[in-house]
């Protein structure tokens, strides 16, 4: 099915681009999100030329049989057509599309659907496609699927813009103005563009589970809040990332806490109903007032027990314990299973980082970052300990009063 493209390009170019989208490391969620929310069973992020199509990135749940750094012969393809009209091609059913219907293109790859958004930098460099085919007809003409295309490309763009103006002298001398306007342009994006749709979608997953006399579509509306709340953390430490590394900092709104012990119980409520096979046990004891933040607080607690429930041992419990002195609070989260080896244990809350055993698409790297960013922004501090015997903790210490 897949054959190489003969082209005269450079392979240093080719392996060049392949290895700067790799280095993108958000692109495996995005695909993995756009085959779990428009059903289609591959997508990838390909380099397009007009010599050549190259992936780059892939997500592959059907066993099409294409890797990252293979080829299809360009004119196979659709995403050429898409190039050279630098427009989106949308194909619900390859069978009734007045345009499309009986194109080469699906004959060859047996495709029942089709969409390809172009990457086009801010500058205006034509990168390549961000694309998704199934063998099977899907509706990926909705708004909210186009949007989410759109929005990703967009969001792919300006990363490679933004790696090829690292590596450049460019990228050396680019003003706080220039920088200020990238940072204001990306979390505008997330911000707006993510959230909105996916306000949408809450609203018919809260539809879904009013329906009570449906068993079916409640459990559907069930599990459909648990992946907006997946996407919506997710948004939100992408956002407080840039922040932080792109001027803003972590944002945070200290005041006095006098029911901070009740937040933190909110906290793990809500993950043992989204966990329920996972025993989690408490042991609170904060007894005075925290200046603190206390949204930050929950989401630290929250990104540190998400974090223990996803790496720990099945079957084994889940330890939480907050408590505070005269003058710190004391928060820690333990599990048990493989220890995180010694040489890597400092790299946790590096950005990006994952360990080697994580499933791919399995998240950004970013809430152990966010977990250091939030107790700094406090003034305390966090560490980890990892053993085999002990399990692995990680214990952050706050002042309890500014």
């Amino acid at each position: 099915m897949l054959s190489a493209d003969s082209s005269k390009e450079s392979p240093q170019s080719i392996s060049r681009d392949i290895a700067l989208i790799s280095r993108i490391a958000a692109v495996p969620s995005m695909l993995k999100m756009i085959c779990d929310e428009t059903g289609m069973g591959f997508a990838a992020v390909a380099r397009v030329t007009d010599l050549s199509w190259t992936a780059c990135a892939v997500h592959d749940n059907i066993g099409f049989g294409l890797q990252a750094g293979q080829q299809l012969e360009l004119h196979s393809t659709l995403c050429c057509e898409s190039r050279v009209a630098r427009t989106p091609i949308i194909i619900d059913d390859f069978s009734t599309d007045a345009v499309y219907r009986g194109h080469h293109t699906s004959k060859i790859y047996k495709l029942g659907s089709y969409i390809s958004v172009p990457i086009i930098t801010p500058g205006g460099d034509y990168f390549g496609n961000l694309c998704a085919i199934d063998p099977r007809p899907a509706r990926v003409s909705e708004p909210r699927v186009v949007r989410m295309f759109e929005v990703f490309a967009t969001l792919i763009a300006m990363q490679i813009e933004s790696e090829q103006r690292q590596s450049s002298t460019e990228a050396q001398l680019a003003t706080e103005r220039e920088t200020g306007t990238l940072r204001e342009q990306f979390i505008a994006v997330l911000g707006h563009d993510l959230r909105n749709p996916l306000s949408a979608v809450n609203a018919t997953a809260e539809y879904l589970v009013r329906r009570t006399d449906d068993t079916n579509l409640v459990n559907a509306g069930n599990r459909l809040k648990r992946t907006v709340s997946r996407m919506a953390r997710l948004i939100d430490d992408v956002m407080d990332f840039a922040r932080g590394r792109l001027g803003s900092g972590m944002a945070v709104s200290i005041q006095p806490v006098d029911d901070l012990d009740e937040r933190l119980r909110a906290v793990v409520d809500e993950l043992r109903l989204g966990n329920p096979s996972c025993d989690i046990v408490t042991d609170f004891a904060v007894t005075r007032p925290v200046a603190c933040d206390p949204y930050r607080m929950q989401q630290l607690l929250s990104n540190l027990l998400g974090n223990a429930l996803t790496h720990g041992a099945a079957g084994e419990p889940v330890f939480v314990r907050a408590a505070t002195d005269n003058n710190h609070l004391y928060m820690s989260v333990e599990n048990r299973g493989e220890p995180i080896p010694s040489e890597v244990l400092q790299k946790v809350f590096e950005p990006y980082w994952r360990p080697p055993t994580s499933s791919p698409g399995g998240g950004l790297g970013l809430g152990l970052f966010i977990c250091k960013e939030i107790v700094e922004a406090h003034g305390g501090t966090i560490k980890v300990s990892s053993s085999k015997e002990d399990g692995t903790r990680f214990t952050a210490q706050v002042p309890v009063s500014k």
